[in-house]
Formats: C-alpha cells, structure tokens, sequence
C-alpha cells in the first residue's frame, strides 16, 4: 500500500548545503551502528552515479519521520550524535531544496519524497514523505542519493572524525585529545566537527556534553561558537595526565614571553595548569612584573641558584596564592623563595680562639676596616665566623643577619686580608643601607665606601 505522509515543511534553512544534508543522512547511520552494535556504515557509488549510505541496524520506520525527542538516545550512555528528531527532516528539506533525488529503503517499505497539498489546504504545498510498505529484504537502511557531486560527499564525511586522520594523544571522562596538524585543529562534539581553531594546541573530541552545550548544538549545527564548547575543552586538558599534553603546556609556560602562544593558554585555569607543570619538572621562581622591577635581590639569588625567571600576572600569582592556601602543590613564588632561601644558611660557628694564628690575625683588622668608612663604635655589628652559610650554595660567602644583630662570615675569608675586608664592607653595606644587592641605595652605600678610603689613602 502506497500512503503520503506530510512532513510540514516549507522553504527552510536557507543556509545549509548539499553536504549538511549528507551530514545528517551519515549521523543517523553511525548512531545506529553504535546503538545497534552493527558493522561499519557504507558509504558507496553506484554505476548510476547515486551515493547509497547504508547502516546495518534496525531499519527506518514511517514514525521516525516525526519530529520528536528519542528516548533511546537520550538515555543511552554512548556517544550519539542526534537525540532530538530534527536531522532527518532537516536533511530532507535541504535535498528537496537543491534537487537531489532521494530514495530510503528498509525492511518496512521504500519511502520517496514528493510535493503535495497539505490536507485540507489544496493552496498550501508541503514536502511529504511518499511510502511504499511493501517489505525489503535488507538489513538496516539504505539511503540512495541522485545528483551530488564526488566533493559533497567528501565534504560531508569530513565532519566526521571517523573518517580523518587525527592522531589520538589521550582520553578523559570529558573527552579526547588529538594531535595538532599543519593546517590547524578541530573541535569535534561526540565525534561530529563543530569548529575549526586555527590556533588551538591540540584538536579535541567532546564526548560528555553538557546541557548547555545540547541546547546550543540544536540552535547552531553549522557555525557553533567558541562559548559552546570552550568549558568542556578546558575540563578536557585539566583532567588530562598524558606526558606529551604536559609537555606542551610547559612549553608554553615557559615561552609565554615571546607572546607566541596558543589560545588554549588565554584561559586562566590552563595557564595555572602550565605554570605548576613547569615548577614541578624545572628549577624556575614565578614572580610578577613589579616583584621583577623592584625586587632585585630576589633576581640575584634567583641567579646564584640557577633558577629561571618566570613572569606571571597578579592574577596568576593571586591563583597560586590561593592554591597553597587551600593545601594544593607548592609553587616557587618570592615569598616561597625568601623561605628557602632563609632555611638555606646553616652555621657552624667557630669561637675566636678555635681559628689559627693567620685567620686570628686577619680577624682583628675588622676594628681597623670599620675606622676607615668613619663607622662609629656604637654602631659596629657583631662579627660571627661561620664554618658553612647556605647547605645548597657554596658561593655565599658572607651575609647580614638581622636575626643574629650580626654579620655572619664564612671560614675561607679568612685566608686573606683581601677576601675578609671584602665580604665586610659588602655586608655592612646591607646593614647600614637596609637594602639588597643591585639597589640604588646598596650601590650608594658602596661609592661612600670607596670615597671614603680613597681620600683617606690620598
């Protein structure tokens, strides 16, 4: 029996091609394979020039041309593609509007398409759904397709991730991570292209979609916007573990000054990522702008200790701030710095009557040193002799304690008059100046130093 079944559609989507049509033909055929467990679809030319798309399900019935919501998919745990009803007339509409032949064949009949009256309005024409019930034997449904081009159909396969090339690096609860090519990366949404980002690190599949994203995906199947999917692409390389995404985000942490950066790094929670990546597998110190410019000692230990400077935002810093508050991994900021730096020196200290006759001697000549920069008695520090300074810094050979009220000298000054003399003014430098090497006022402190003792000696 031959019956009409009116779709209720007119002149729509305007602005969906061939190959979206062909989309949606391939998406209800790979959701049928998944739900079903069947082979893989076909997607074949005859000697007739027509496409046949076949899935090996359940076939097509007459009630799937309604548009309605599929329980089945909604509540299945696979990754589907469509769940709401609206593809398959979608794409009918669209090959009705560019003129492709359309035959669909199952084992519950043949169904064509055909322009007729709505019922009861003979002025209103409508596309239906023109049905032969008469049974076919074959398995599934095969849609067959006349007067589309070679490049349609490749187009349309390109919005699967079936049918590209992408090279998986990994797979989180949220979805998965391919390679980055040449050409750029894609974001693909339960495995069906969702948007091309030209500067994205990596291309990615979102399999867990949120009911956000579900609700945009029905507004805008062609040209969906970075807002759609982003959350999920962050909870993707958040959740990811894999050596090769870490390294790359360390990479960009630590290239972030060339300002040469992929998109993914705009997003503050992936650069909090990258910047405790690079603490964790390199001897860096994260400090900010105005650490940089107005805490120049900390560059200088920084540099004694061979660590590299990585600069951060105070948003960033705020961040980590916030993360060691709350019990996360420690990062290397200043303050994290100065602590390591003050749990460092060790002493040792050795009594005046411990050293030898030559370091007694060199010892005794601070009263004389102190006479030739006019300090005043009152003000003399005390002078401790220490047999270590900093247990991971051997180079450190003096320092202004203000915890001890004294300047601290390690052993080996006192092997020459030179050495000792040194290390003593560049200390009581820091002492009377209260300021840090590489200052302005330390630097001045030093010149009155050298003014000093130069016109004495002249």
């Amino acid at each position: 029996m031959i019956k009409s079944f009116d779709l209720n559609i007119e002149e729509v989507l305007q602005d969906w091609e061939i190959e979206h049509g062909v989309r949606e033909v391939i998406s209800n055929a790979l959701d049928e394979q998944l739900l079903t467990n069947s082979k893989d679809i076909e997607i074949i030319n005859d000697l007739k020039d027509r496409w046949h798309i076949r899935d090996f399900g359940r076939g097509l019935q007459i009630e799937h041309f309604t548009l309605n919501e599929n329980p089945e998919k909604l509540n299945s745990s696979l990754c589907l593609i469509g769940k709401f009803g609206v593809g398959l007339k979608d794409a009918l509409a669209t090959f009705n509007r560019r003129d492709i032949g359309v035959e669909i064949k199952s084992r519950y009949g043949t169904f064509y398409l055909i322009k007729e009256p709505k019922f009861g309005f003979e002025n209103i024409l409508t596309l239906h759904v023109r049905y032969d019930d008469t049974p076919n034997e074959i398995d599934g449904t095969e849609f067959i397709l006349a007067n589309i081009k070679q490049e349609k159909i490749d187009i349309a396969k390109s919005f699967f991730l079936k049918f590209n090339d992408e090279n998986l690096i990994d797979s989180t609860v949220f979805g998965n991570i391919y390679s980055r090519k040449e050409i750029g990366t894609r974001v693909y949404i339960n495995s069906v292209f969702a948007a091309e980002e030209e500067n994205f690190m990596f291309t990615y599949n979102i399999t867990n979609l949120t009911d956000s994203i579900k609700m945009k995906l029905n507004r805008e199947r062609i040209n969906v916007g970075r807002s759609t999917y982003s959350g999920r692409v962050k909870d993707i390389l958040l959740d990811s573990e894999d050596e090769i995404v870490n390294k790359c985000l360390i990479e960009q942490a630590n290239e972030r000054y060339l300002g040469e950066q992929y998109d993914e790094l705009s997003w503050i929670e992936i650069r909090k990522k990258a910047l405790n990546l690079l603490n964790s597998s390199n001897q860096v110190i994260f400090l900010t702008e105005k650490e940089i410019q107005q805490r120049p000692d900390i560059l200088d230990w920084a540099k004694r200790d061979g660590l590299g400077i990585i600069s951060i935002s105070e948003k960033e810093k705020d961040k980590l701030d916030n993360q060691m508050k709350s019990g996360g991994p420690e990062i290397r900021t200043s303050e994290v710095f100065i602590g390591e730096i003050q749990s460092s020196f060790e002493y040792k200290f050795i009594n005046y009557n411990d050293l030898d006759n030559k370091e007694k001697e060199i010892y005794k000549t601070h009263r004389k040193i102190f006479e030739l920069v006019n300090l005043p008695r009152w003000n003399t520090p005390k002078i401790l002799i220490s047999e270590t300074m900093r247990l991971t810094n051997d180079d450190t050979s003096g320092i202004w304690d203000p915890s001890l009220n004294a300047i601290v000298i390690k052993r080996t000054q006192l092997t020459s008059i030179q050495k000792f003399s040194g290390t003593l003014l560049h200390e009581l430098g820091h002492k009377l100046s209260g300021a840090s090497d590489c200052t302005r006022l330390f630097e001045k402190e030093l010149t009155d130093y050298l003014g000093i003792i130069s016109g004495k000696a002249l």
